[in-house]
């Protein structure tokens, strides 16, 4: 079934500059959220997309009409089956600068959560919990870094 699913990824590809723009206009997506959920033994969770290679931190668009705090509990029950417990700390935003593609975005960490049955279905390949210091060697630069601010290794200009 996994293989079934990698077939997106080359698509993806191509037709990531249109969803982009689909998504800023049609639902009025003008930034992103990721979470750093973080479990009892300090492991950090991390998502695989289907359409996407690497692992990465879960979370995704903010839609029109929606808070981030609002866009970032609905991605992590989607994506991540987790439904946040406590209000979310604001980690990082980044407008711009050296982050890929011109990103808009707000980084949050999760110490605070219980399990829920995800809701997405066919978007997650794998998830994974994994120790801050001993990531897969799959996951992307920015998920690096962004896990490296939220444990406040990486000084906020560098986030």
């Amino acid at each position: 079934m996994r293989s079934l699913r990698l077939w997106r990824r080359p698509v993806y590809r191509l037709a990531r500059p249109f969803i982009w723009v689909f998504g800023r206009v049609v639902n009025g997506v003008s930034s992103d959220v990721r979470g750093v959920v973080v479990n009892e033994d300090g492991h950090v969770l991390l998502v695989e997309h289907t359409y996407v290679r690497g692992w990465h931190l879960p979370g995704g668009g903010v839609e029109r009409g929606e808070s981030p705090e609002d866009a970032l509990a609905r991605e992590l029950v989607e994506e991540a089956g987790v439904m946040v417990a406590a209000p979310p700390r604001l980690v990082a935003g980044s407008v711009g600068g050296d982050a890929p593609d011109g990103y808009k975005g707000l980084l949050y960490r999760i110490d605070h959560w219980s399990a829920c049955e995800p809701t997405s279905r066919g978007e997650i390949l794998a998830r994974g919990w994994f120790p801050p210091d001993a990531l897969p060697e799959a996951a992307t630069h920015w998920t690096r870094r962004r896990i490296a601010r939220a444990f406040g290794l990486v000084p906020p200009s560098k986030a």
